[in-house]
């Protein structure tokens, strides 16, 4: 009985832990891309109308 509790745990936490850690490596990628391109362009006039 208590493996079956433990597996009924591990198929509940495992696509919540799958999920965020996606959303977490998306959020970096993400901040990333975006240092990069300041980097890149920094003196270019069009980052002035970026929000």
């Amino acid at each position: 009985m208590p493996g079956a509790i433990i597996l009924v745990i591990a198929l509940i936490t495992f696509p919540i832990i799958v999920g965020l850690s996606t959303a977490v490596i998306a959020a970096v990628l993400g901040h990333l891309l975006y240092k990069d391109g300041e980097a890149r362009n920094a003196d270019s006039e069009l980052l002035d109308l970026n929000i």
